[in-house]
């Protein structure tokens, strides 16, 4: 037993006996997501944990200082300077400690734990018309004690400026284990019996303020955004001794916080956006300093490399509004009425077209079109990480900010800079407050890289401190700047420095490596050169196939998120950071790495990390960087199980398609078998849940009628293609996608017999699935180029994504370049006088989430608004099934808690209007969750059906 793993049992037993129940995770199945956080670094813990209480704090703290265990703090892990990453014990306050403990109206304040997530808060606080001021672009998963930590801004830190400003006080754990309020007075105990200690810490900390007036007074606060060093200004006499400000940016060097008492804001009654154009960034910022004479409370920009990767991976219109150019800014225009506030856009607009760098300029009127826009800016970072091209940029010098005045002065200086050192940057950020992100093409894998990265780092702390700026904004220091703080710091201070963490952390164990003493930065680079894997998918996206492709998870966190788009919904029901896309990235970038996980493809903590995705896709779409989880899921169960007994799920249902066609031959005795206690049994030894109904098979004298049926008269102007799932269980659908085509002008021939592969896919059996696929594309490219119209949507995905991914054959990209949904056909392909029966006015929605994925701009809820459906209700996310997912026993609990978060609530309220889901597998959800009551899911075909009486009916 080594000396580490006998300090860590010790640990793990101290902490049994100090908070029993405490949840302390040291394997690396769990561990290993938590060496990485969103900077370029990776720092694995000895241990994970999730405290539920400030005592559990306390006693985590007081056993690793026994131990000589460091103590890292962590919220939502989307530092990008390194700051949520540590070689000992880290605490994850986001899994329990997430309450709102209190929201004081009239005061309007709010108490709140650590790991709080901001948009929770702010959810909260709005049915009182109040807001938390600073919004950085993670608000979806970013936690308040992470603001606390780096001193966070934001999109409107023009108007609201750092969370610094909102704190009121904070409740910590000190380095000896001691709970502690630290307010505008000082710091004050828990318990009164710790008074004498916390009463000698507080003097000395007077003591080292009274020593070095005269060099807080001038080195710190100079310009709104310096976040780099510890803000000891707050503690000067004028200033009041507010140690609570004081300690918000020092990154959990100093103290844990616990929970928090914030200072709310009121929200604005009128607001504005407009968007301008520019030439290049340089000529937005000249126009920043006109444009802060409006008060404004946003002023953010970014250039073109962002907005064209946003618009490649998730289609053209999801970004409309931008005025023509290769820069942009937006600019927020709050006031009390909608008058007011379009008068001073209008002046604005005029007043910067008389300075003549404008390109464009326009208000954007359309609520839809602002939220749009909003999500290009705050999905920045991940869009800049992974470009269109396939480039690669990283974090390091992300963070750095000026004087508003001077930001042009500074970026013309910055680009020099990059040219000199053959780097590009993508630039985007806070313009108003002189706080620009950039992401980088450093080479962290070479020596030679390294050796430019911090060549490239040392001349660009130099020229930020040359035109009177800070290292860091709003990110903080971490491991990426810290060791530059002398460049911007005299010795003197530096030495202050020293002094305000000795005093709290006299033995160094808080988030050591950071700020004082700090880690070279480039020590414990997450990136380095790797091996080539072999893998049956091509990866053609991914300069470095597999490597490349799971290395595309920077860790910016969006799939944390409770709400707004699909991704992630095993994360959404169980909380669990390996639930995430994000964990179970970096569980695939630590198999590769092969340092913690030595058995590569046959690692059961990857196999268990992977085992709850949904293999939605959801990720491949909602993902910025575009991480593919059920791609790489599937190459994962291949390789694990290759030359393997498999589970018995992936036989029963993996090869449904081929079964399914057998049982057409027999279905009603069949059908029968399976509604008795035989067909529990066969369920049983399948892996399949019991709680569920099989769904029954249809015959094939009712799929060679409707075939027959589906027959237009006339030339054909597109191939119906018949998928395994509408064959074998509703071919109903293909006859009333027939007739909706027909009548829409695209007459079809209907194709049966082939199969996408999906199921063999999603079950890892790649030979199989590609033998299936091959025969599939053999008969389709015939030379024919009509357009195939797929009416399940996962089997479209399939065969427009999987297909040539998989085969990389040019035949199949050329089947995969006909392919399109049902709803995609009546979008692109229908006569444009074509109108369908009468519709009702309110429809619940479930858009099948490989068609969200995968057909971007090709949305079922577009199409039904835009054919006269009012009302669309959809259910935002995973219906839960997912394919053969919520079939399977042991997923069968995960499958009903996603249903719950956004399906069910809707079931449960239709009052009568008609549901609407193109997927079998979300049909087949919905007839499990309220097919008791009568409730049928429709496919959009059968809503749309000239031959139906009433929508849905069907002949």
């Amino acid at each position: 037993m080594t000396t580490a793993t006998r300090d860590l049992a010790g640990l793990t037993a101290r902490l049994t006996e100090l908070a029993p129940g405490l949840r302390v995770e040291t394997g690396p199945g769990t561990t290993g997501p938590y060496a990485y956080d969103a900077s370029n670094y990776r720092v694995p813990p000895r241990a994970v944990v999730f405290p539920r209480s400030a005592e559990d704090v306390v006693a985590v703290v007081r056993a690793c200082r026994e131990v000589g265990v460091p103590v890292t703090a962590r919220g939502g892990g989307t530092s990008m300077a390194g700051n949520a990453v540590g070689p000992g014990v880290v605490l994850d306050f986001s899994r329990y400690m997430n309450r709102i403990l209190d929201i004081d109206v009239a005061a309007r304040t709010a108490r709140v734990e650590a790991g709080v997530v901001l948009d929770a808060l702010r959810s909260a606080t709005a049915l009182h018309g109040l807001d938390f001021g600073p919004d950085p672009s993670s608000h979806s998963r970013c936690t308040l004690g992470g603001m606390i930590g780096n001193d966070a801004c934001g999109n409107r830190s023009v108007r609201d400026g750092r969370t610094s400003g909102h704190v009121v006080a904070l409740e910590i754990v000190t380095a000896d284990g001691v709970q502690a309020v630290a307010d505008h007075s000082g710091l004050h105990p828990v318990d009164p019996r710790d008074g004498a200690l916390v009463a000698r810490l507080e003097a000395d900390l007077k003591r080292l303020v009274g020593d070095n007036l005269a060099l807080l007074r001038t080195e710190l606060g100079r310009i709104p955004r310096q976040v780099s060093g510890y803000q000891l200004q707050h503690l000067l006499p004028e200033n009041g001794f507010n140690l609570a400000r004081a300690l918000v940016g020092t990154e959990g060097s100093c103290a844990v916080v616990t929970a928090a008492t914030v200072r709310l804001v009121a929200t604005a009654q009128a607001s504005t956006l407009l968007t301008l154009g520019y030439d290049d960034v340089v000529a937005a910022a000249e126009d920043v300093p006109q444009i802060l004479r409006f008060a404004p409370s946003a002023v953010e920009g970014m250039d073109e490399a962002i907005v064209a990767t946003m618009r490649a991976r998730r289609g053209p219109d999801s970004v409309t509004g931008l005025p023509e150019g290769r820069a942009w800014l937006y600019v927020e225009l709050e006031g009390d009425d909608a008058a007011s506030v379009n008068a001073r856009a209008t002046e604005l607009l005029d007043a910067l077209k008389a300075q003549g760098r404008l390109t464009g300029g326009r208000v954007v009127e359309s609520p839809a079109e602002r939220r749009s826009l909003w999500r290009v800016r705050e999905d920045g970072a991940g869009l800049a990480a992974r470009l269109v091209d396939g480039g690669e940029s990283w974090p390091g010098w992300e963070d750095a900010a000026v004087a508003p005045e001077n930001l042009a002065g500074y970026l013309r200086g910055f680009r020099e800079l990059l040219a000199t050192h053959d780097l590009t940057g993508v630039l985007y950020g806070h313009f108003g407050a002189g706080c620009v992100h950039v992401r980088i093409d450093f080479d962290m894998a070479s020596d030679k890289g390294r050796e430019v990265m911090r060549s490239f780092l040392t001349e660009a702390a130099a020229l930020v401190v040359e035109h009177g700026g800070s290292l860091s904004g709003e990110h903080g220091d971490g491991r990426a700047r810290s060791e530059l703080l002398h460049v911007m710091y005299s010795h003197r201070m530096i030495a202050a420095f020293a002094a305000f963490k000795q005093t709290f952390d006299p033995d160094g164990l808080l988030n050591p490596g950071v700020i004082v003493d700090p880690a070279p930065l480039d020590a414990d680079f997450a990136l380095r050169e790797l091996p080539l894997v072999d893998t049956t998918f091509g990866f053609p996206h991914d300069e470095d196939g597999f490597a490349g492709a799971v290395r595309r998870c920077v860790g910016v966190g969006r799939c944390r998120s409770d709400a707004g788009g699909v991704m992630c919904p095993s994360y959404r029901a169980t909380g669990e950071e390996n639930d995430s896309t994000r964990g179970r990235a970096r569980m695939l970038q630590e198999m590769v790495r092969g340092e913690a996980l030595t058995d590569g493809w046959r690692s059961t903590e990857v196999r268990d990390a992977l085992d709850l995705c949904l293999s939605c896709k959801a990720c491949s779409s909602d993902c910025p960087v575009g991480v593919d989880m059920a791609t790489y899921k599937a190459e994962f169960l291949h390789q694990h199980y290759k030359g393997r007994l498999r589970p018995r799920s992936h036989y029963s249902l993996g090869w449904l398609p081929k079964t399914s066609a057998l049982a057409g031959y027999a279905a009603r005795p069949i059908n029968l078998l399976l509604r008795g206690p035989l067909g529990r049994l066969l369920a049983r030894l399948g892996g399949v849940t019991t709680q569920r109904r099989i769904p029954a098979f249809a015959s094939r004298r009712s799929l060679r009628r409707t075939l027959r049926a589906a027959k237009t008269p006339g030339p054909a102007k597109a191939v119906l293609f018949v998928d395994s799932f509408t064959r074998a269980f509703r071919p109903q659908v293909a006859g009333a996608a027939s007739r909706v085509l027909a009548d829409a002008g695209i007459p079809c021939t209907p194709q049966d017999g082939l199969c996408c592969g999906l199921t063999w896919v999603s079950t890892g059996q790649l030979d199989t699935a590609r033998t299936i696929m091959a025969r599939t594309v053999d008969a389709l490219d015939d030379g024919d180029d009509r357009p195939i119209i797929v009416a399940e949507p996962s089997c479209a995905a399939a065969l427009k994504r999987d297909v040539p991914e998989l085969l990389g054959t040019e035949a199949a990209r050329r089947v995969a370049d006909r392919v399109h949904t049902f709803t995609g056909a009546l979008t692109d392909l229908a006569d444009q006088d074509w109108s369908p029966p009468p519709l009702p006015g309110n429809v619940v929605l479930q858009t099948h989430c490989h068609e969200y994925a995968t057909f971007k701009g090709r949305r079922p809820a577009d199409l039904l608004r835009r054919l006269g459906v009012d009302g669309v209700d959809e259910a935002e996310g995973c219906c839960g099934l997912a394919g053969n997912f919520g079939f399977e026993a042991e997923h069968y609990d995960t499958s009903m808690a996603v249903a719950d978060l956004a399906l069910k609530p809707r079931l449960d309220h239709l009052d009568g209007r008609p549901v609407v889901a193109d997927g079998f597998s979300c049909a087949t959800q919905i007839d499990h969750l309220a097919g008791d009551q009568g409730i049928r899911a429709l496919h959009l075909a059968e809503l749309l059906d000239p031959a139906a009486d009433q929508p849905g009916e069907t002949t």
